[in-house]
């Protein structure tokens, strides 16, 4: 069967709530329909109902959940993981704040109704307008009761360090840690394949309707870590090829950022990789890709492979996503 598996490229999955605009469009060339809020693109997804439709190939029109049932080892490595495929990657307009909020681990996620992965994410910065801002982690000294006291008198994003991101910056966001988005950003977050998240604040937005979205206080509260802290930006780490720096090495994920204008073999690991462009342009030497990778585009490498070969265009710059080794 792993003869059968090739680079996937998906059609981007297209998300619209209240905080969206239009730059997935404008600045990453997505192909967005009519309206003002698309807020994020889901570039490689199985959970549930949504679903990555392979473009490419003699497996267009197949979804990535058909893929993992159909070639679960030789496309995700060994040891396998069970269940769906693991991770989401996605691209987030930020157009107003996102609401404060939080996501659970994995041990809570599993006593939802119906059970879900935790959610740990990343997100590298794409594009800042001035003044932006990140909400992610409590100040010191804010535990549950004094937390939930702001939250009640709608204050409770006084509690949360702010930092103003820069294009390239990275934020690790481990399940447990409050956080916000603010507007004017775009961002690329790679997270476990969860869409368990707990509303605590929605700076007093009411919907076109008139209504206020929902919050999920005694959640949010119950899955908060107070004793994390402020979150500040990754620094990034070395690795044995140059141009590759670790932004992230985490239990549930593993994120390099390439920086380059070379040619470089992609040999077999053993895992599964997902590539995408966050600026300029490559050819991953393959038939079945429908040619170049520029500017937010991405392809999944499946673990069963033979090397291949990575050619930039123009100097690239982009994103290595994996699941860390084995034990």
């Amino acid at each position: 069967m792993a003869s059968d598996l090739y680079p996937f490229q998906f059609r981007p999955h297209f998300k619209q709530y209240m905080w969206g605009g239009r730059r997935l469009g404008d600045i990453l060339g997505k192909p967005l329909g009519e309206g003002s809020c698309y807020a994020e693109s889901w570039e490689v997804v199985d959970h549930g109902e949504d679903q990555s439709v392979v473009a490419n190939g003699p497996l267009t029109g197949r979804t990535l959940h058909w893929l993992v049932g159909q070639y679960c080892e030789p496309l995700l490595g060994l040891p396998a993981p069970q269940g769906p495929f693991p991770l989401l990657l996605k691209f987030l307009d930020a157009q107003q704040n996102l609401s404060l909020q939080v996501h659970p681990d994995d041990a809570y996620a599993a006593t939802m109704t119906p059970p879900d992965l935790g959610k740990t994410e990343a997100w590298v910065v794409m594009h800042a307008e001035p003044n932006s801002v990140i909400y992610a982690g409590l100040k010191r000294g804010f535990d549950r009761a004094a937390f939930a006291r702001e939250l009640q008198r709608g204050t409770g994003h006084l509690c949360v360090h702010q930092l103003q991101p820069q294009v390239g910056d990275c934020i690790f966001i481990p399940a447990g840690v409050v956080h916000a988005i603010g507007a004017g950003l775009l961002i690329a977050e790679i997270q476990q394949a969860s869409n368990t998240t707990f509303r605590l604040y929605d700076w007093n937005r009411v919907s076109a309707d008139g209504r206020a979205r929902p919050l999920h206080l005694e959640q949010g509260l119950e899955v908060t870590d107070y004793d994390r802290g402020p979150i500040e930006r990754q620094t990034s780490q070395p690795t044995d090829r140059e141009y590759v720096e670790r932004l992230v090495t985490c239990d549930k994920f593993v994120l390099d950022r390439w920086t380059t204008s070379g040619s470089h073999d992609f040999p077999c690991d053993g895992r599964f990789h997902m590539l995408t462009v966050l600026q300029g342009r490559v050819q991953l030497r393959h038939p079945l890709l429908n040619g170049p990778l520029g500017r937010a585009s991405t392809v999944l490498i499946p673990a069963d492979r033979e090397t291949l070969v990575l050619d930039t265009i123009e100097p690239t710059i982009l994103l290595d996503m994996y699941l860390p080794s084995g034990p």
